[in-house]
């Protein structure tokens, strides 16, 4: 049984005899008391999408919720629905926009590592690989020899998303970026 330090988002807990997955966790350390920080997590109840916000302390024990992940491929959307294939077997699973709007805006055809959630054998969330590489559509033009000074530029990606770049990166380049701190990660 794990802290609730260590829950990450996309968990699967199980909580007042419900399973739960994670969607935001926010970390606060109030000043002036002793003991550790407070742990505020949105949790979606997987049956009912249920939402349900609650807070916890650091040292507080969490059951963990069994659950399955299985490798996928991102296949198409169909309007608010996208459609996952498992890689071993050719299952598709398919997971509503509102359920993977976060990391919807990390994954094209070709991202890989992406593994599906799924909770008495329904799909309830995906895990993505820690970076991913997307190519850069638009961003303002490159400065030459700029690559001393470390100020950053917005960039859109292939996907949509829009992240912090240093200024020698132009469009067209394909890059890293780290998912869960939507930052740049280096070049691909």
């Amino acid at each position: 049984m794990p802290k609730a330090s260590e829950i990450k988002r996309n968990m699967a807990v199980e909580y007042d005899g419900k399973t739960y997955i994670v969607r935001d966790i926010e970390r606060s350390v109030p000043q002036g008391r002793a003991g550790g920080s407070l742990y505020r997590m949105r949790m979606y109840d997987v049956v009912s999408g249920r939402k349900l916000d609650e807070t916890f302390k650091d040292s507080d024990m969490i059951n963990l919720a069994d659950l399955i992940r299985r490798p996928v491929m991102y296949s198409y959307s169909d309007g608010d629905e996208y459609v996952f294939m498992d890689n071993e077997d050719y299952t598709p699973f398919t997971l509503n926009k509102s359920a993977i709007e976060d990391e919807i805006l990390f994954i094209n055809e070709s991202t890989s590592g992406i593994q599906v959630v799924l909770v008495d054998d329904s799909p309830v969330a995906i895990e993505l690989p820690t970076n991913v590489e997307l190519e850069v559509v638009e961003t303002d033009p490159s400065i030459k020899g700029a690559s001393a000074t470390s100020r950053n530029k917005p960039a859109k990606l292939s996907t949509g998303a829009v992240v912090q770049v240093p200024e020698h990166i132009s469009t067209g380049d394909r890059i890293k970026v780290n998912v869960e701190e939507r930052k740049f990660a280096g070049r691909a």
